[in-house]
């Protein structure tokens, strides 16, 4: 009798990816109708980019912002004050864009524990425009990018936008591997949340807004000590009444996993923010485990009905969700490639997930932090402190 039980829980996580399905194929089956575009709606926009070093291909990466067709906008980055990479990166970019206006800011000209956070409150105090775009330093879009993703704010209920992003430039196992982690794990969750709730955040390579909606929270001074800021800054304007819009157009990001080791405490780092700020998701994780949930069931029911039953499901739907939304959600031609991976993937997040619960710090730019009452805390300023 318990193992029938059993067997029941054991089909939940099945029954989550049903609900992805869905979930995805109505999320694509409007986004992919076209949208009802304001034609006089181009206002000048500020890029706001904040820096710390130089990313791989970061002149492509920049140059793809400076290619915009667009009127009017102005791009701006703020780098650390000693950061020397970025004088000839910008001198190149002037000089091959001599028309585009490109402002560099040297530090935030604060003190604040997430100095990326520290660095956009400067850049938004001091952009030229009301409408801000903040992209991170790593991202590569197509000319198109500046309207695609001002286009919905010409709405009054619109704060902000936001989109989908993809990986470029894979050259390893790791990020492949990672990719396959995108598209199988990480949107699924997205399009659950849009189904179930809506979209109460935003994704960090891309978020429009404005400098009034950014205001209506505190701005980034009100986060500059919190974790998972692009998070926070879409919960933060949607608390305000105003929709945040997840666009099916898809930026690139240029992969640059060093090592498998550099995407575990990545995604460590993510998972143990998350548990932090919302537990009871991060335990409900447990439920979305389907190759752990697999390999339980037919260790406690090993029958042939329960190894093709549970085993075939797993396959079968695993797979139809990530070619839902990699295939024909995001069109990208070659998922089918790294679907082999799933499996791989589902290991490592099912094991990362449960490390996730002894964590008590994450490790983030070489320093050690506490998550405690949503801020960020470094490990070597708290009294009696051990990890």
């Amino acid at each position: 009798m318990f193992s029938h039980y059993f067997l029941g829980v054991a089909a939940i996580p099945f029954i989550y990816y049903l609900i992805v399905i869905f979930s995805s194929w109505r999320f694509f089956r409007v986004a992919k109708q076209p949208i009802k575009r304001v034609a006089a709606f181009a206002p000048p926009v500020s890029i706001l980019k904040p820096m710390r070093g130089e990313d791989l291909g970061a002149y492509e990466n920049f140059a793809s912002f400076c290619r915009q067709d667009y009127p009017q906008y102005e791009i701006l980055l703020c780098v650390d004050p000693d950061d020397q990479a970025v004088a000839p990166l910008v001198e190149r970019l002037r000089r091959n864009f001599p028309e585009q206006a490109i402002r560099v800011l040297h530090g935030s000209g604060r003190v604040a524990t997430n100095d990326k956070v520290a660095k956009l409150e400067r850049m938004v105090r001091e952009a030229q425009y009301e409408l801000v775009v903040i992209s991170d330093s790593d991202v590569r879009v197509r000319p198109d990018y500046l309207r695609q993703v001002t286009a919905p704010l010409a709405r009054p209920g619109v704060g902000a936008v936001t989109c989908f992003y993809v990986p470029t430039e894979e050259k390893t196992f790791t990020d492949h591997l990672q990719n396959i982690g995108m598209m199988s794990d990480f949107y699924p969750g997205i399009l659950v949340a849009w189904q179930l709730d809506g979209i109460k955040f935003a994704l960090g390579p891309t978020i429009a807004t404005t400098r009034t909606r950014l205001a209506g929270f505190g701005g980034y001074a009100a986060i500059e000590n919190r974790p998972a800021d692009d998070l926070l800054v879409g919960r933060l304007i949607a608390d305000q009444g105003f929709e945040v819009v997840l666009l099916r157009y898809t930026i690139e990001t240029v992969a640059d996993y060093g090592s498998f080791r550099d995407l575990l405490h990545k995604r460590l780092r993510w998972i143990v923010v998350m548990r932090n700020l919302r537990p009871w998701g991060h335990f409900g994780l447990i439920f979305t485990q389907g190759l752990a949930w697999t390999i339980a069931a037919v260790a406690v029911h090993p029958t042939a009905a329960v190894v093709e039953g549970f085993l075939g499901g797993y396959v079968i739907l695993r797979v139809a969700m990530t070619a839902l939304i990699a295939g024909w959600g995001l069109d990208q031609p070659d998922f089918w490639e790294n679907l082999w991976l799933i499996p791989a993937w589902d290991a490592v997040a099912c094991v990362i997930w449960l490390v996730s619960f002894s964590r008590n710090s994450i490790r983030w730019r070489g320093a050690d932090y506490y998550i405690r009452k949503g801020q960020l805390v470094p490990v070597a300023s708290s009294p009696g402190s051990s990890k």
